[in-house]
């Protein structure tokens, strides 16, 4: 019986379908910057409908007196589905030995997957109750005076809010593509800003394709929380003769446990990469 995914039914080989998971994994993991800095609860699969909050919504409306009663409040998982096209000729040529199948717009729904999940983590989804990150912290975010060379500076500030705040470390570092590659090759006297950065958060610098400047976070964990239904996994949708339409798909919610674990890190201008 075929599962959700339908894949038992595509008119894909074996071969063609390990070489398609190899690039989606390869293109999905260079993008995803969330799951490495916050903690991840699952994958605990598709039937995984909601988060339990713990908490009450107490009725105002008591229509039978000395009962009183209220509704568990929950946070719903989102699912996700982007499709995509691939030819079937290419699709054949792997199980003849191609080396270089065109698998172009499996990479740009590989991507939009990834930044779908890295929007959610650090900027929220709009009409869901998905906030995010950078919306929910409660201090006001470190600008930065200049350009990335003053970025050690802004780090350290944004050090002492957190430590003040009774936030302890490892501390991670997230900022968006272009601030990214522009602090790898900047040189302050001779000597990489981004070992002065490292050595002050103690830890990696990750990069994020959904931010602009930047966040601080604590790593201590119990701070941000992932909650993934079904992993990120691909899906058969319909075929012709020339073309197969899959899909990406996945399910999840977020939520930020703690709001005084995170500083953003503004830019007056953009970095040209």
């Amino acid at each position: 019986m075929p599962d959700l995914l339908r894949r038992q039914i595509a008119p894909i080989s074996e071969e063609a379908w390990e070489e398609i998971e190899e690039v989606a994994k390869k293109t999905i993991k260079s993008q995803l910057s969330g799951r490495a800095v916050v903690d991840v609860d699952g994958p605990y699969g598709w039937k995984h409908a909601a988060v339990n909050t713990g908490r009450l919504d107490i009725a105002a409306n008591q229509p039978i007196p000395g009962v009183h009663w209220g509704t568990r409040l929950v946070l719903p998982l989102m699912e996700v589905r982007v499709p995509f096209h691939l030819n079937q000729m290419e699709l054949d040529s792997i199980t003849r030995g191609v080396k270089d199948p065109d698998f172009n717009d499996l990479e740009k729904a590989a991507r939009q997957t990834a930044l779908f999940e890295e929007q959610a983590i650090f900027n929220g989804i709009p009409d869901t109750p998905i906030k995010g990150i950078i919306p929910s912290c409660s201090h006001e975010p470190i600008r930065l005076q200049g350009g990335l060379e003053s970025l050690p500076h802004a780090v350290a500030s944004g050090l002492k809010l957190l430590q003040e705040a009774g936030i302890g470390g490892p501390f991670h570092l997230v900022l968006g593509d272009a601030a990214f590659f522009t602090l790898m090759q900047a040189i302050d006297e001779g000597y990489p800003i981004y070992k002065v950065v490292e050595n002050l958060v103690e830890g990696r610098i990750h990069r994020s394709p959904a931010l602009r400047g930047g966040v601080l976070l604590s790593g201590r964990g119990g701070d941000f929380e992932l909650t993934i239904g079904q992993d990120i996994s691909i899906g058969y949708a319909a075929h012709d003769k020339d073309q197969v339409e899959l899909y990406f798909t996945e399910s999840f919610t977020f939520r930020v446990l703690e709001a005084t674990a995170c500083v953003p890190i503004e830019l007056q201008q953009e970095p040209q990469i």
